[in-house]
């Protein structure tokens, strides 16, 4: 089965990084085990000069993996602008429950919009719109929550995208 994918939405500074944030635990507490991915439209740098994996890309390596106990980081170059479904399809495998992206707003997943009254109007259409969240009252005609209201949009996540299978305990610390 296909691993789902919820993208939030907004403007930028619109509160979608704090938001997800503030998901992710109620959905690892229901059980979920989370992938997150968000798109830098304006380009990114995680890796840190002079250390072994830079001066490993530097030298001109296309793909550098640092794995350590517990964890692991891929710096890969790409050759065009990967979608979500890239990146589902090449680096998250099934394991995972469902994966939140921010950004991507013209792809086809569902979509939380995060809207902020000082930002301005609505970024998105109404195509594909899972729900709203606010600080301001708005009315799309799909469920609209409180910029707070983590705990609703966590449940009806949860409603829409059910747990495929029951999770053991050694399952949910990994």
């Amino acid at each position: 089965m296909v691993v789902p994918i919820v993208c939030f939405v907004g403007k930028s500074n619109s509160g979608k990084t704090t938001f997800i944030e503030r998901i992710i635990p109620e959905l690892v507490k229901a059980g979920y085990k989370i992938a997150t991915v968000k798109h830098a439209g304006h380009g990114f740098d995680l890796d840190t000069e002079g250390k072994d994996s830079w001066r490993h890309k530097q030298a001109g390596a296309s793909s550098v993996v640092i794995l350590s106990k517990g964890s692991m980081a891929m710096f890969a170059d790409v050759s065009d602008q990967l979608t979500v479904e890239d990146v589902r399809g090449r680096f998250l495998d099934e394991s995972y429950d469902l994966i939140l992206a921010e950004g991507w707003k013209h792809e086809g997943h569902p979509k939380v919009v995060i809207v902020r009254e000082q930002i301005g109007e609505i970024p998105i259409s109404q195509e594909g719109l899972l729900a709203v969240v606010s600080d301001k009252p708005v009315d799309l005609g799909v469920p609209t929550f409180d910029l707070n209201d983590v705990t609703g949009v966590a449940a009806l996540i949860i409603k829409r995208f059910p747990l495929r299978r029951p999770r053991a305990a050694h399952e949910l610390e990994a």
